[in-house]
């Protein structure tokens, strides 16, 4: 259903905290501007632990509202507690979202068969795509591929977002889940290779500054010309490497405050990106041309 470059978009907040509904209504219009091919709205990148439900949902609907039809538009709608998740979910349905991004459960570290149970559960009562998401660097929860196979069974999952970087599940998953079964990248750096494999694109961190690199790189990869994607990514990795010098997504909302985007807020626990870190992202940018030299 989806491929090519689809942004974890963040999600813009004002000098007080609350969300900058402006700014964000004008990042939907950057990426449809520069050919970015999805948007995924409040995922990770997107803060979404620290927004409330009521936040959420605004911010969904507000991007929903502000793409009108102009560009698919994913929910972040997971969450470590399954009745939490559903209730998500369904109100991403009714905003109009065209598919959810379900993250594995965090903290509460679930056995692999009640991974299964949970995204059975949500799949089962609510009639929308759903896409898996697993990260372990961030949930202490790997979903395993013989995990995955099963629930690619599911009518309503329709991928899996993989960040873990481990470019030898793309053959796995190819291998064990059902035809049609779509695979996306979470890992920027490793992008190009897992499309290569037999990805379909990347839910991507980098795009939130560099759109229209990530979309072209994409394509390329998804039409064969697999040297002109290793190109264009060449020019990307040091964006790659340092949108991550401190946790996502600290850096990326530092970049583009720097490219006069948003404000430079962000929500406790997180703070602002460290001084120390500042001219060495700039220098990324630079010589990824997203920051004149």
């Amino acid at each position: 259903m989806f491929k090519g470059s689809m942004v974890a978009l963040v999600t813009p907040m004002l000098e007080d905290g609350a969300i900058d509904y402006d700014s964000l209504a004008a990042l939907v219009e950057y990426h449809i501007k520069h050919g970015t091919d999805a948007i995924v709205a409040v995922g990770t990148t997107g803060e979404s632990a620290t927004l409330d439900v009521g936040e959420h949902l605004a911010v969904i609907r507000h991007v929903i509202e502000t793409a009108a039809g102009r560009i698919p538009v994913i929910a972040g709608t997971g969450a470590n507690s399954t009745s939490e998740a559903v209730e998500l979910t369904e109100a991403a349905r009714n905003a109009g979202a065209d598919a959810a991004l379900l993250v594995t459960p965090y903290y509460n570290k679930p056995t692999q068969e009640g991974l299964y149970q949970h995204f059975k559960h949500i799949a089962e009562r609510v009639d929308i795509p759903q896409i898996l998401y697993n990260v372990p660097g961030r949930t202490a929860c790997d979903m395993l591929p013989e995990t995955v196979a099963r629930l690619s069974q599911i009518d309503n999952i329709i991928g899996i977002k993989d960040a873990t970087g481990d470019l030898s599940r793309v053959a796995t998953h190819l291998a064990s889940c059902r035809e049609g079964f779509e695979l996306y990248s979470g890992d920027d750096a490793t992008t190009v290779d897992f499309v290569v494999l037999g990805g379909q694109g990347c839910i991507s961190v980098t795009a939130n500054i560099a759109p229209a690199p990530m979309h072209e790189m994409l394509m390329a990869a998804l039409e064969g010309e697999i040297d002109r994607a290793r190109e264009i990514n060449a020019g990307l990795i040091p964006l790659h490497r340092d949108l991550f010098i401190e946790a996502n997504p600290i850096p990326v909302k530092w970049a583009l405050h720097e490219m006069g985007m948003v404000s430079p807020a962000i929500r406790l626990p997180l703070t602002p990106l460290g001084e120390s870190c500042r001219e060495r992202l700039r220098q990324s940018m630079r010589e990824s041309g997203v920051l004149a030299a």
